[in-house]
């Protein structure tokens, strides 16, 4: 009868998941019938110079023309995405006269494959937490963690998010970007079922797009050597706590002992697959890079690639405003400092890899979720496509939250940011009542939101 019980209950998740998620397509074809009218591919908390499809579409057409795409200032991104998607592009305009149609429903497809993919990691994620409270013999804690599933959760928060939606609406290419990232952290959850190959796929291709996704090595080595998530340290707090409660006479000093002499589960570090991981991410680079130089043989070749996407990531010659904070400092810093600024802001997403990992070793997966974070704030030509990665992301720790900080005051500030951007954009650039400090205050608010955001979400999951 109990089984009968449970199998109803999951069957009747199962079905409530799925018809969200089937809502939640259904309401973005309706806004891409409408995207004309909503123009989101001009907003640049959308469109930035490396996700813009227009720019894409312009990039097209100059290599349609035996012109180098990376000519003047409007393409730089992958020549690669430039020869899947720049056919559709040409094709929409066609048919609909504007850049966004069929490219938007192929975004549509990597935004529905990207919440596919973060709900099965969060499958194996519970898994994984289960079997770490039933190693602890933390009984009441899984009867409770039964309850939700994270997976769903976070495929649901992804699909739902405003964000995620004026993304894909706004015809960006960051949902594809996106894409590739959960694949590979996907790739490493399941490497057991021979999956590394897949991992190493998804880091080398999201690299390849955004180049700082190549921070996320060092997750993806320890979720491949330790497994997807080791018993957090809070649990051992948490067992210690349940026998002082079943045993009133444990005192506080007593219970402190007993936690430091709390004998760890043994971890074994897999160097196979880290080295077939490395193995196979070198000839995923290899065969990208030769594909690239095909493609760019008559425009300068792999030389030329460089300069104009990664190239211009690093040196950020283009100061159009986006909600990141780079523009604004480089707008005002004098040229004789630009150099050694531009390596102190660079630099800084290097200065926080080893830390964090020291800190965080024993939860890969959420340690991958901070550099994500990290990288959408400290990014050069950042966008809400990247925060709606990590967002969605946030989904898979949701258990783990429960005693966040300041949870409310970041809600709002999210909300309020976003709706204050828009407004203070048309303020500066289209009414002229207003200048560049009040778009770059939202900017600033954003970057401190994310900022606590980050800080709030490691002393949870430590």
């Amino acid at each position: 009868m109990e089984e009968r019980k449970e199998t109803t209950a999951t069957t009747k998740k199962k079905q409530c998941f799925w018809a969200w998620a089937l809502a939640a397509v259904i309401f973005r074809l309706v806004l891409i019938h409408f995207s004309r009218n909503l123009n989101l591919a001009s907003r640049p908390e959308i469109s930035t110079p490396l996700t813009s499809l227009r720019r894409l579409a312009e990039g097209y057409w100059l290599k349609q023309s035996s012109v180098s795409p990376y000519a003047g200032s409007m393409y730089h991104g992958s020549p690669l995405l430039l020869s899947i998607l720049g056919p559709l592009t040409v094709r929409s305009v066609k048919f609909s006269g504007d850049v966004e149609g069929k490219d938007s429903t192929i975004i549509l497809y990597a935004d529905f494959m990207t919440a596919m993919l973060i709900r099965a990691t969060g499958q194996i994620l519970q898994m994984t937490y289960n079997q770490s409270l039933k190693s602890l013999g933390i009984v009441r804690l899984l009867e409770r963690s039964e309850m939700l599933s994270s997976g769903d959760i976070a495929g649901l928060v992804y699909l739902w998010n405003p964000l995620t939606i004026v993304t894909c609406v706004g015809s960006s290419t960051s949902p594809i970007e996106n894409l590739v990232i959960v694949l590979s952290l996907y790739g490493a959850c399941r490497q057991r079922a021979g999956l590394v190959p897949l991992a190493a796929f998804g880091w080398v291709i999201a690299t390849h797009l955004s180049l700082y996704p190549a921070v996320l090595v060092v997750p993806l080595i320890l979720m491949l050597g330790y497994g997807p998530d080791s018993p957090p340290r809070k649990l051992f707090l948490q067992k210690t706590s349940i026998k002082v409660g079943e045993d009133p006479s444990i005192g506080i000093h007593d219970q402190q002992k007993e936690l430091a002499s709390q004998p760890m589960l043994p971890i074994i570090f897999s160097w196979r697959l880290v080295i077939h991981f490395i193995l196979w991410a070198s000839l995923w680079s290899f065969y990208v890079l030769l594909l690239c130089g095909i493609s760019v043989k008559q425009y300068g070749g792999l030389g030329e690639m460089f300069k104009s996407t990664y190239g211009f990531i690093l040196t950020v010659p283009d100061l159009s405003p986006n909600i990141g904070v780079l523009w604004y400092f480089f707008a005002e810093v004098f040229d004789f400092f630009r150099n050694f600024f531009l390596m102190l802001f660079h630099v800084n997403i290097l200065f926080m890899i080893l830390p964090l990992a020291i800190f965080l070793n024993h939860r890969p997966c959420f340690l991958a979720f901070v550099y994500i974070a990290i990288s959408s704030l400290l990014k050069s030509y950042p966008s809400v496509g990247d925060s709606a990665l990590y967002l969605g992301l946030l989904g898979l720790f949701v258990k783990e939250l429960a005693d966040m900080q300041f949870s409310f005051f970041l809600f709002c500030g999210y909300v309020g940011t976003s709706l204050l951007s828009p407004v203070m954009h048309n303020l500066w650039i289209w009414r002229g009542t207003g200048n560049a400090n009040f778009y770059f205050a939202t900017a600033m608010a954003y970057a401190c939101l994310q900022d606590n955001f980050g800080g709030g979400e490691c002393e949870c999951n430590a």
